[in-house]
């Protein structure tokens, strides 16, 4: 099989990438004076200006090129149908068929799996009901009033990054807590001021045994026992997110609440199946059927829009040309919106955890870099923070800027400040501030060096007229389908992550080690073995 950097769409690519390097966005810009309502497009309520990048038309025609060579539209349509594309653990990858209509058909080994998905989604929404309206009562007859999910990764990053997304139409007689870290110190602070009576855990497990969540899964337990003394009150505080039953039923959880997933539902992609209990349970079963749809118009767009018009397309392509040819490292993701605190941290899982890998789909070491540092934080914070280097250091760091038209909470003049630093900043990064321009303003010429803004600094801005279920749906999928975009051009598994198993093993064999009453045997490194000899000596002083 040809090698990634040996196609003649990479070989022209990084022919041209030492033709262009250089051109200025001013340069670009002063050329075509349409070139920011010429590169745009707009999908799935989305609107994408990605002008303000350092591409020319034959930049996009060679990338498109290069996603034709790699088969991109190929491999996309082998994953709406249902194949086995994550070849190293032999599975389908069929997030998309969790937001898919009833009447869709999505066929894994011959068998229609949406209508299961359909009637996973009508047991949670009947569940959520009951918890909402009051019909679910906690073992001492007082209403449910407080939910904690304990989970970890996909179980605990999606429905923690949704639900403050969304906290806007949450029911907020609710209080909603999320526990992933084995630290006690994450669940005792979030249920430190819960009425156990009034409190119901859900716990997200597919296995029902990962560590970390089991570990806090078991000690919530006794603390609602602590207070309830029944082993009964168990199955009325406690549901699952499984699917694993006898587990389940052993830890005291009536399987009868016990919410199932699939085995071609990955972790970071899983929101919108079962682990999405909680979210639905804070802004009810309609407002998370929007958010389905919004995932299914983005599904729609990518599957069916010309690679022209296309966002994820665009977007995994154009990050490409950064990561590969520029040596960009990271991409810095930077929403204006204080709802999505959590956007920048779910995506570093989504992406970083996808296309983390040095090795090809056939196992060979790879010779180009694969996925980019995912950051950042909501605006305008982060300007007072780490905008200064993106502006004015020495790294290339392509941004991406997310900002709404309507305000959700509108509150004059707040909404249109916050607008007015997105296309500020964009601006900023793309044309600078010239040496010229500095000494005309009236500083001195010693001052004037720390005051020019290179410019040529690349983002795109993407536009929603409101952040809605249905948008914060599209916004999502627009990511995950951009990971998968560059993941088939890598010729990498978006789809599994092995990178995180051999630290799991070796903490099952230290924490038995650390256990140990007796002065364990360890064969570990030096470094490792003094630690752990530190830890023991130190850890009840």
């Amino acid at each position: 099989m040809t090698r990634l950097t040996d196609l003649p769409a990479w070989q022209a690519l990084q022919a041209h990438h030492d033709a262009v390097k250089d051109v200025h966005l001013r340069e670009l810009f002063a050329q075509d004076a349409r070139r920011g309502e010429r590169l745009s497009a707009e999908g799935a309520g989305l609107y994408l200006d990605y002008s303000k990048h350092r591409v020319t038309d034959e930049t996009l025609t060679l990338l498109r090129q290069l996603a034709q060579e790699t088969g991109v539209a190929q491999k996309r349509d082998a994953m709406f149908a249902g194949e086995q594309i994550n070849v190293t653990e032999g599975r389908a990858v069929l997030h998309v068929a969790l937001r898919a209509p009833r009447d869709a058909v999505i066929n894994v080994d011959g068998k229609n799996v949406v209508p299961e998905v359909h009637e996973v989604l009508d047991r949670m929404a009947a569940f959520a009901e009951q918890v909402r309206g009051g019909v679910w009562l906690g073992d001492t007859g007082k209403r449910i009033r407080n939910i904690v999910n304990i989970g970890i990764g996909g179980s605990d990053l999606g429905p923690v990054m949704a639900y403050e997304a969304l906290k806007h139409y949450s029911d907020r007689a609710l209080t909603l807590r999320f526990v992933s870290n084995v630290d006690a110190t994450d669940l005792l602070e979030k249920v430190r001021d819960l009425d156990p009576a009034e409190t119901l855990f859900i716990i997200s497990s597919k296995t029902f045994t990962t560590q970390e969540t089991m570990t806090n899964a078991h000690s919530a337990r006794t603390w609602l026992l602590n207070t309830l003394k029944d082993d009964t009150a168990v199955a009325r505080h406690f549901v699952a997110v499984s699917t694993n039953a006898a587990e389940v039923q052993k830890f005291g959880i009536d399987t009868a609440n016990m919410f199932g997933f699939w085995d071609w539902v990955g972790g970071r992609y899983s929101m919108d199946s079962a682990i999405g209990l909680s979210l639905m349970l804070a802004v009810g079963p309609q407002q998370f059927r929007e958010l389905l749809s919004g995932f299914h118009d983005m599904d729609e767009h990518f599957r069916n829009a010309p690679p022209e018009q296309n966002l994820p397309m665009l977007m995994g392509l154009i990050g490409l040309w950064y990561n590969n040819f520029f040596d960009a490292c990271s991409v810095a993701v930077l929403p204006y919106d204080q709802y999505l605190a959590y956007f920048s941290a779910y995506l570093q899982q989504l992406d970083m955890e996808s296309n983390g890998k040095h090795v090809t789909l056939d196992g060979e070491t790879v010779d180009y870099q694969t996925g980019p540092i995912i950051w950042g934080q909501p605006g305008t914070n982060g300007q007072h923070a780490f905008y200064q280097l993106i502006h004015q250091g020495t790294k290339l760091i392509p941004c991406d800027f997310i900002g709404f038209c309507q305000s959700l909470n509108p509150l004059p003049p707040h909404h249109d400040l916050l607008m007015a630093n997105v296309f500020a900043q964009t601006e900023a990064l793309a044309f600078g501030k010239t040496l010229e321009q500095v000494l005309a303003e009236g500083v001195t010429p010693e001052l004037a060096p720390h005051r020019v803004f290179e410019g040529n600094r690349p983002t795109s801005t993407i536009l929603a007229d409101k952040l809605t279920p249905r948008t914060l749906g599209a916004l999502i999928a627009l990511y995950e389908h951009k990971v998968f975009v560059q993941g088939a051009v890598w010729n990498i598994n978006s789809f599994d992550q092995w990178g995180v198993e051999l630290g799991k093993v070796l903490a099952k064999k230290i924490a038995a080690e650390l256990d140990s009453q007796d002065e364990p045997q360890l064969s570990h490194d030096s470094s490792t073995n003094t630690l752990i000899g530190r830890y023991r000596s130190r850890r009840t002083s």
